[in-house]
């Protein structure tokens, strides 16, 4: 199974601007291939403002977010892996959400590259399967009735 912080990160940031605030998210920049301003980073974090006149080409995907911005006047292309995202919030409220730690779940890459498989079910013997289409064992006021039919009421 996936991820479901990419889908809450997608649905909160819509969420933020629809209601005109800010969408700000902290990043663990301490996770492996973390690319962000290392002059702003305290603590192991940072806070990245990812509003649209902020940013350019912001990309909110299943395994990364990615975009395009300035820090001190200097182009960067920023990128953080979904797993190093820790909360979504607005600047003004601080509403939003923090990710805690995600269980380990069944690889989901693996699954996809299967795909779908059919497997076999227990049926009738072909002995039972044939009674059933001949009709044998069945009343003989079974045979008589009628087909079904609808009728029309005004």
């Amino acid at each position: 199974m996936s991820s479901s912080r990419p889908y809450i990160t997608r649905a909160l940031y819509d969420w933020l601007l629809d209601n005109d605030h800010t969408p700000y998210i902290v990043v663990d920049a301490t996770r492996e291939n973390v690319v962000v301003p290392t002059q702003f980073v305290q603590n192991g974090q940072i806070v990245l403002n990812i509003t649209p006149t902020a940013v350019r080409d912001l990309r909110i995907e299943n395994a990364m977010i990615s975009f395009n911005a300035r820090f001190s006047g200097e182009p960067m292309e920023v990128w953080v892996p979904i797993e190093a995202l820790m909360a979504i919030y607005s600047r003004e409220t601080g509403a939003g959400m923090a990710f805690g730690q995600e269980p380990v779940l069944p690889d989901a890459e693996v699954e996809e590259e299967q795909g779908p498989s059919l497997e076999s079910v227990p049926g009738k013997s072909d002995e039972e399967a044939s009674s059933e289409t001949t009709g044998e064992g069945k009343k003989d006021d079974d045979k008589k009735r009628k087909r079904p039919s609808l009728r029309v009421i005004k």
